[in-house]
């Protein structure tokens, strides 16, 4: 019967939410080298078990393990690292698996997402110790006999390179901080490679204009939030939520 409750509305139920804060408090509360282990294999287990919660619906609680699960792939210590990158790479697996072996859009977003979220939040975020964590999920793709003649190994290497992307993207970025020509440059750059997946470009303009404020450059910062105003104008017109006559007081920032 609480398997049935769980599962409700596909895992999307106040429900399954108590549950899933449980986890996720562990997660982003100080643990023990131990205790971190068992919350790993418990969140493997939950995952395995109530697929439809993290692949379906709202992506909201497949964001907040994401984001979570990436903080702990840079950790100081290589067994917590090597336990958050391969949870990491079950998550994804998991997904695809679930989708009849033929993608894992969901996961493969929500990690871009946290990682641009990450930037902004997390110092030395892209560091040595991540990068490592990168190189163990490959190598979890590439070592994996049941889905070598699939499509995932390569959009596993896809979705690694594409971090590694925004990472070295952002430490020119900081690099050329006092260079405004070459900041710019680097900014649009990113910023285009996104101009595909609104969502994307929406968490980067947020990671960026957060950057800008801590620096005290409010004028950037503020544009980057004109520039999510149009970007979410645009999306609810093209969704018929708001006339188009209201979308053209944004269109010339594009």
């Amino acid at each position: 019967i609480l398997k049935n409750q769980l599962l409700t509305d596909h895992g999307h139920n106040p429900l399954m939410k108590k549950v899933f804060d449980v986890y996720l408090c562990f997660l982003q509360k100080n643990q023990s080298e131990t205790a971190l282990k068992n919350v790993f294999s418990a969140l493997r287990a939950l995952i395995y078990k109530f697929p439809s919660t993290f692949y379906e619906g709202r992506a909201d609680m497949c964001s907040a393990l994401c984001y979570e699960i990436l903080k702990y792939c840079n950790s100081k210590l290589s067994s917590i690292r090597n336990e958050a990158s391969q949870l990491l790479y079950f998550l994804m697996r998991n997904n695809f698996d679930y989708t009849g072996k033929k993608s894992f859009v969901r996961t493969h977003l929500q990690v871009i997402i946290s990682v641009s979220q990450l930037i902004a939040d997390v110092v030395g975020i892209g560091g040595t110790r991540f990068q490592q964590s990168l190189s163990i999920i490959n190598n979890c793709a590439n070592n994996d006999r049941m889905i070598k003649h699939t499509t995932f190994p390569s959009d596993v290497k896809d979705l690694t390179k594409r971090i590694r992307t925004v990472l070295m993207a952002t430490a020119q970025m900081k690099e050329h901080e006092n260079d405004p020509e070459m900041l710019v440059d680097l900014q649009y750059s990113l910023a285009k490679s996104y101009a595909s997946t609104p969502e994307l470009r929406k968490t980067w303009l947020d990671s960026m204009a957060r950057i800008h404020v801590k620096v005290g450059d409010l004028s950037e910062a503020a544009m980057c939030y004109v520039h999510v105003a149009a970007l979410v104008a645009e999306y609810l017109t093209r969704k018929g939520m708001i006339l188009k006559p209201y979308f053209n007081v944004f269109k010339y920032i594009f």
